[in-house]
């Protein structure tokens, strides 16, 4: 495994043939055609997940020698999100968390690039390596995702080929993976926002029947209020369902009830 930090691949691989001033005049308009694109997205209306798969194929045409592209958003209070640009790049993927061993665990781990010429044959990752040597995937190059002293994630790139990423491939890859990071953060805090926004508008509309359902059990028992959300807590926590969904069971009961003795009467 040839391992490299910010700006500086140390250990590089033979550059694979065709390169020269023609290619490096390419490579470096693929990135800056992907840069523009990527700064195009903070004004796209798209999901988390969608702009995530953006970034990841935005990858995949900035660093020569790339087939595919994977990001992993990491979050806190919920699952990972994990996106790719093709196919073949989720089944490898979910190779690396299934067995938990792989590129991008040990790039958002250490915060540091990882760069495999051969992932058969690579030690750094002997059971991960082998299985996705199988299915034709021979070189990565893995990024973190950094914003400050917070990792937000990584980036994987994968391609088919032995050796397919020179050190110019990785230079360029750590170019990108800086300002994707700022597209990562800036995603992740709207989805969060929204998120928020979500459980605040929910929370309020629930929140009549809650207190409904409060001044039923105080009518019931003559308990205080305090005492009457101590019982709708338990009531929640006993039946294993959200309060909001017991308070309303208890207000549909109440109203059965009372048509039930408009009825009788």
């Amino acid at each position: 495994m040839t391992q490299t930090g910010p700006g500086s691949p140390e250990h590089g691989d033979t550059p694979p043939p065709g390169s020269g001033t023609g290619r490096s005049v390419a490579d470096d308009e693929d990135l800056r055609e992907s840069l523009a694109d990527l700064s195009r997205l903070a004004t796209a209306r798209l999901d988390l997940r969608d702009l995530l798969t953006h970034v990841a194929g935005f990858a995949v045409r900035a660093i020569p020698g790339a087939d595919g592209a994977g990001l992993t958003l990491l979050e806190n209070d919920r699952a990972d999100t994990i996106v790719a640009s093709a196919e073949f790049v989720r089944e490898v993927d979910a190779i690396q968390y299934g067995i938990g061993e792989g590129p991008c665990i040990t790039a958002a781990a250490e915060r540091r690039t990882v760069h495999s010429a051969s992932l058969d044959k690579d030690p750094a990752w002997p059971r991960f390596g082998p299985q996705v040597g199988r299915l034709g995937v021979h070189s990565v190059v893995s990024l973190p995702l950094l914003a400050g002293d917070s990792v937000l994630g990584a980036m994987n790139v994968y391609a088919r080929a032995e050796n397919a990423f020179d050190p110019r491939a990785v230079e360029l890859g750590e170019l990108f993976a800086v300002p994707a990071a700022i597209s990562v953060q800036n995603a992740q805090a709207l989805a969060q926002a929204q998120r928020l926004a979500a459980q605040l508008q929910s929370a309020l509309t629930h929140r009549a029947s809650i207190d409904q359902a409060l001044g039923i059990l105080m009518s019931r028992s003559g308990c205080t209020p305090a005492e009457a959300f101590d019982r709708l807590r338990v009531m929640s926590q006993t039946q294993n369902r959200k309060a909001s969904v017991v308070a309303q069971q208890l207000l549909d009961e109440a109203v059965a009830r009372a048509r039930a003795r408009h009825s009788a009467d």
